[in-house]
């Protein structure tokens, strides 16, 4: 015999559905439980048992809740006993006040109302997602104030917290999904497709990644930094940057670019620091087409596949201490970080032996492992 809290389980599952016809305007038709048909139990004490709890829970005796019609059935083992042959639910009022909804029922029709009145072209996605309504009560007038805005204004240039929705400043980052999903439809016409992250998408201000490099030349220092040789700027500053360079050398690890015993002094010349993304950050630098551009990174797999991509925008790119001499010289048996890259990369022939020698035994060699005289020798040679 089904149980009370099976019923209750199967009626929230009616739940959702309820919702929708709401938003539909669809009026409230009895809602049917299926319950057993078949009775199992051997003794009459278990079948008593059972049909009393969930007599006990039902419209009958509580006033609300599901209905239970009955059918006389005679039975092999129990004799002839009422068996409950429908349960259902006849009112509104009996299905919400059963699952404790009624509250949460009569916030969500005036949450729905406000918004498909403010905002009609909201009215597929209100019946899409009656859950969303509820998940976010409380929060829709800010919600709409915000939506209102951009219908309003859909191309701000302004930084989130400039923007002038009269929110609170962190509400729009707090609830970026719900609002990104509803600005999707609202302002369809005037966002950037292609871009996931929000400021993007929605034409706004946003914080721009950092370059950092250091200047390897004393006299550029002086002369265009006022001495400071270790700067961090904006990508879109980076991109506009007019030096008298001849070269840039791009290096993946912090501790080789900023220990002064590493990087040797190397006139019209900076160092940027990678971080694993440099192809990422001054992809748009075409300054840099005209200058030679030098990648040193770790002697393993990974650090071939970083100088792989950024040949892909700086096709003229040379390796720098990333050859098997210097890796035989230094090599102390260390291991890397396996690699499930596929892809054809853009390496010499002598590059893509080595690579395939580092990527098969998973072995490497960090730049800062190799010592300062040799470093300096080299870029003598340079």
């Amino acid at each position: 015999m089904i149980s009370p809290n099976e019923i209750k389980t199967k009626a929230e599952r009616k739940y959702f559905s309820f919702l929708q016809s709401i938003v539909q305007a669809i009026p409230f038709s009895r809602i049917v439980i299926l319950g057993d048909k078949t009775y199992n139990k051997t003794t009459i004490s278990d079948f008593q048992k059972e049909s009393l709890a969930l007599m006990n829970q039902s419209k009958e005796k509580k006033g609300f809740g599901f209905t239970l019609d009955y059918q006389t059935i005679k039975t092999k083992t129990i004799g002839t006993q009422q068996l409950p042959t429908s349960i259902y639910f006849d009112t509104e009022k009996d299905f919400l006040k059963f699952l404790g909804k009624e509250k949460e029922v009569e916030n969500f029709i005036n949450d729905w109302q406000t918004i498909n009145t403010n905002f009609l072209e909201l009215k597929d996605w209100l019946i899409k997602n009656p859950t969303k309504i509820i998940q976010h009560q409380g929060k829709w007038e800010s919600i709409l104030k915000v939506c209102n805005y951009f219908k309003n204004s859909p191309k701000p240039n302004l930084y989130i917290r400039e923007l002038p929705a009269n929110v609170h400043t962190k509400f729009i980052e707090s609830n970026q999904s719900i609002i990104s999903e509803l600005l999707d439809i609202i302002i369809q016409n005037h966002i950037n497709l292609n871009e996931k992250e929000f400021e993007k998408r929605f034409n706004l201000k946003f914080r721009e990644p950092l370059v950092r490099f250091k200047i390897l030349d004393k006299n550029i220092s002086e002369n265009y930094f006022s001495g400071l040789n270790d700067i961090s700027i904006p990508i879109s500053q980076f991109e506009s940057l007019k030096l008298p360079l001849k070269q840039v050398l791009i290096v993946e690890n912090k501790t080789t670019l900023y220990t002064t015993l590493t990087l040797p002094k190397m006139d019209n010349t900076i160092a940027i620091f990678g971080q694993g993304n440099a192809v990422t950050n001054i992809q748009n630098a075409k300054w840099l087409d005209d200058l030679t551009v030098l990648y040193w990174g770790d002697i393993d797999a990974h650090g071939f596949e970083i100088l792989s991509r950024i040949r892909k925008h700086f096709k003229h790119t040379k390796s720098v201490l990333m050859d098997k001499s210097t890796f035989d010289k230094y090599f102390e048996n260390d291991s890397g970080k396996p690699t499930t890259d596929t892809t054809t990369l853009n390496l010499t022939d002598n590059e893509k032996e080595l690579y395939n020698l580092l990527k098969t035994n998973n072995w490497r060699l960090e730049q800062e492992k190799i010592p300062f005289d040799y470093v300096n020798r080299h870029f003598d040679n340079e």
